[in-house]
């Protein structure tokens, strides 16, 4: 029985085949009846599938052009480069480095490397002075550089800090500029107190400048420092200050 009697004694054994079976010559050629069903061919020769569609060629197509160890290589680097896409989508626009991480104005911390940025708002909150320095220094080293780049030309009068300010030379050195710190004393200070209840009475609005940070947080971009150039950095984090700046006024 020729391939074309085969399929349509299979479709009629099937009940999709309800007319009479056509006869077939011998010199006749090789056709695919059609399912009137469901519009496809009954039988058709099956084609060749690969089990491991990594492997390089076959031997004799590739021996003629001299390239099995080429055509191996190829493959391996195939599945390597695979095995790195796969693990890479989870880090969609990621630049990852081999190295350490670096740049300007990185120090070392308790919790890693990392940037410190210091700010001066005014009585509303907002943004007088801003600079970008390495996590490593103390705050008490980086107010006179963040004083020099402020947006105004006048002084503040009054500079209120956290304890972390307590310094008897900081102090010593504003009060010649006309800036009085008003920084409350540190429980382990061996120093006789330099200020009074009074003054202290205006740390209470030392809350602005935690919410001048927190809105500057909510600026994506600025909440997390992935520049490696501080330049470029700083350039975002003034653009911030303005944002806000404009905010406050319109």
């Amino acid at each position: 029985m020729g391939t074309g009697e085969a399929a349509v004694a299979a479709a009629a054994q099937a009940g999709r085949w309800e007319g009479p079976a056509p006869s077939r010559r011998p010199d006749d050629p090789e056709r695919h009846f059609m399912d009137l069903a469901h519009r496809r061919s009954l039988g058709r020769y099956a084609g060749t599938i690969s089990r491991i569609p990594d492997l390089p060629p076959a031997l004799p197509g590739v021996g003629a052009l001299g390239c099995v160890r080429a055509g191996a290589a190829n493959a391996r680097h195939r599945r390597e480069a695979a095995g790195r896409v796969g693990l890479n989508r989870m880090f969609h626009r990621w630049h990852l480095r081999d190295s350490q991480k670096g740049g300007g104005g990185v120090g070392k911390t308790k919790r890693g490397k990392g940037s410190k940025l210091m700010a001066v708002a005014d009585g509303a909150g907002l943004p007088l002075a801003i600079s970008i320095e390495s996590a490593s220094p103390h705050e008490v080293g980086l107010v006179e550089g963040t004083l020099e780049r402020r947006f105004t030309e006048e002084v503040p009068q009054r500079l209120i800090g956290d304890r972390a300010y307590d310094s008897d030379p900081l102090d010593e050195r504003l009060r010649r500029q006309g800036i009085e710190l008003i920084a409350p004393h540190r429980s382990n200070r061996s120093q006789p107190a330099t200020q009074d209840g009074r003054v202290l009475r205006r740390y209470r609005r030392r809350w602005k400048i935690e919410r001048l940070f927190a809105w500057l947080q909510n600026f994506r971009r600025i909440q997390t420092r992935h520049d490696r150039i501080l330049e470029n950095y700083l350039a975002f984090v003034l653009l911030g200050c303005m944002i806000i700046l404009l905010r406050s006024r319109f």
